[in-house]
């Protein structure tokens, strides 16, 4: 079932209660569930895991704030999708062109791990987003990681073991009809999360997510030109 996201929602009794002990800690943090941001028809939805504490959750804003977005939005910005490398605040102007970022789970979750539940959960406002992206000519979906993968292929009604997650792996969904949506021209792109974790171990190199982006943009600048 599709739902329309609301910025009030307290359906998962664990991050509803998380959250508000976070804001009797930081009053000043947004701490509620993050709304999408970007362009409203894009081409690109980029799909990441869940708020940061420090980040999105303090900002309001995904990937505001925190580590992962400084590799996240200087990449955007090298590829046309941002209007400057920034991401610290809201207040910082930053646009988005052809592009909006979501997480999979609106809500921090303690210790930044989802339960399958809460993402089962939160996943009729990913699909609900999909579903938007798809009908204003959306074409690209970008997972920042495996619970991303997944969250997307489950609001897709997808079947996991047909669209195995890899660093760099790219799925050409198929045609047809799934949760009342045409699929033809629909891509999932893969890619490691940009977490400090993941980028200071250098599991997620510069290049290696730069490589990710290219293919994307290489990708849509033929869909374009086709009118696919």
């Amino acid at each position: 079932m599709q739902s329309r996201f609301s910025a009030d929602c307290r359906q998962c009794p664990r991050l509803a209660g998380f959250l508000d002990e976070v804001k009797t800690r930081y009053p000043d943090y947004y701490a509620r569930p993050v709304p999408s941001f970007g362009d409203p028809a894009p081409k690109l939805l980029i799909i990441g895991l869940a708020p940061g504490m420090h980040g999105a959750n303090r900002t309001g804003r995904p990937f505001t704030g925190d580590f992962a977005g400084i590799l996240l939005y200087r990449t955007l910005h090298k590829f046309g999708f941002a209007s400057h490398e920034g991401s610290a605040s809201p207040e910082d102007n930053l646009q988005l062109m052809q592009c909006r970022i979501t997480n999979a789970v609106k809500c921090l979750p303690p210790e930044n791990k989802p339960e399958p539940s809460e993402i089962r959960q939160c996943n009729g406002y990913l699909s609900a987003e999909i579903a938007d992206f798809i009908n204003g000519g959306g074409s690209a979906l970008l997972a920042l990681g495996a619970i991303a993968h997944q969250a997307a292929l489950m609001a897709l009604e997808l079947k996991h073991r047909d669209y195995r997650f890899g660093h760099g792996a790219v799925h050409a969904l198929p045609a047809g009809l799934t949760s009342g949506l045409k699929l033809t021209g629909l891509t999932l792109y893969d890619s490691y999360h940009c977490s400090r974790y993941n980028t200071q171990t250098r599991r997620l190199t510069t290049d290696m997510f730069e490589q990710v982006f290219a293919k994307i943009c290489t990708d849509l600048a033929f869909h374009q030109k086709t009118g696919d």
